[in-house]
């Protein structure tokens, strides 16, 4: 396989773009520029909704079609221990805005399949198992997102990538397209998860060190420095969204709570202070207390180091800040080189 025939796959057709690679709905660090800028070079750019009240939805979805007459995703995490808004009435504001694809994560799509087909919308779901796969596929949705334990950010899987999406592709066969995610973050990335039976790649800590992604240059600058072994899967920064596992670098509030050996929530060091702040707009700096699962934007003034910093294990290969297209275009031309160095 070589050429411009290499990285057509049944994905592109599904979600109507030129190259199989989606750029993760990295939270609060999304943006219309950022997900326009996915998107014009030919990949799908990604907005984050879930903490976004109705108004900031509608904004950002209509700020994003400004940028791009290419398709784009939203996302809505529906697990209720972190939503803003009821999802129902989230997911009818989406849909009302006219969007190409709606993601789901943390929770089953199949009762919000219907409604989203109805409006002419493509779904996808993320999944952690062949069996959370299989359902999913049972329940309607088009596309089945794989998140390996290797990702940043919240993770719902415990499975490597590289296991997780063999057995994925076996347990639905051609039914739907496979999308990978967790550990990705070049050409090479790319085209291994297509040879283990993906039919595209999700990155989402490379997209975070892009010009575009909204998030503090502090972090930034952690994400270049750090390597492969600086990221810890822990439940530690839990506040504001209890009980989920997540990954993020290594730093001074892990390695104290580590040293004091790891107590429970309530009973951590320094459980109550306040690290940090965030600007509302309003001048008044809602506070962002340790342990606090609060994204690290460039709103927000303080500790950052001492933050919540999510990132996967790809970080090692994050060693630049790119704009989005131009990394969009590097990744594409560097799969093929990679895809074209393997013998047939």
């Amino acid at each position: 396989m070589s050429g411009e025939t290499a990285l057509r796959t049944p994905l592109c057709e599904a979600f109507e773009i030129e190259y199989p690679i989606v750029q993760a709905p990295i939270g609060s660090a999304t943006t219309p520029e950022l997900a326009a800028a996915v998107s014009n070079a030919g990949g799908l750019g990604h907005l984050a909704v879930t903490w976004r009240d109705l108004e900031e939805t509608r904004r950002v979805i209509r700020d994003t079609r400004e940028r791009t007459d290419e398709p784009f995703a939203v996302n809505l995490v529906l697990d209720d221990a972190t939503t803003v808004v009821d999802t129902d009435e989230h997911l009818e504001t989406i849909l009302k805005a006219g969007v190409d694809v709606v993601t789901l994560s943390f929770g089953e799509a199949a009762p919000y399949v219907d409604r989203i087909h109805d409006a002419g919308a493509v779904v996808a779901q993320t999944v952690g198992s062949a069996e959370q796969a299989r359902a999913a596929v049972d329940g309607g949705v088009d596309v089945i997102v794989t998140q390996g334990l290797e990702a940043g950010g919240h993770v719902q899987s415990e499975v490597a990538t590289t296991a997780l999406v063999p057995r994925v592709a076996d347990a639905v066969g051609n039914e739907v397209p496979i999308v990978a995610a967790g550990g990705i973050a070049d050409g090479r990335g790319i085209a291994a998860v297509l040879a283990l039976g993906a039919d595209g790649a999700w990155l989402g800590t490379r997209f975070v060190a892009t010009e575009e992604a909204a998030v503090h240059d502090e972090y930034q600058r952690r994400l270049r420095e750090s390597d492969e072994t600086q990221t810890e899967h822990t439940i530690l920064f839990d506040k504001g969204w209890p009980g989920t596992p997540h990954r993020v670098l290594e730093n001074e509030t892990l390695e104290r709570w580590d040293r004091e050996g790891r107590p429970p929530a309530g009973e951590r060091p320094g459980e109550n202070d306040v690290i940090a702040r965030a600007d509302d707009g309003d001048g008044s700096g809602e506070p962002i207390e340790r342990y606090d699962e609060a994204l690290a934007t460039p709103a927000v003034d303080g500790e950052i180091k001492e933050m919540a910093l999510f990132a996967g294990q790809s970080v090692g290969l994050t060693d630049e800040v790119r704009p989005a297209g131009a990394l969009l275009e590097d990744l594409v031309s560097k799969t093929r080189t990679a895809i074209s160095n393997v013998p047939r």
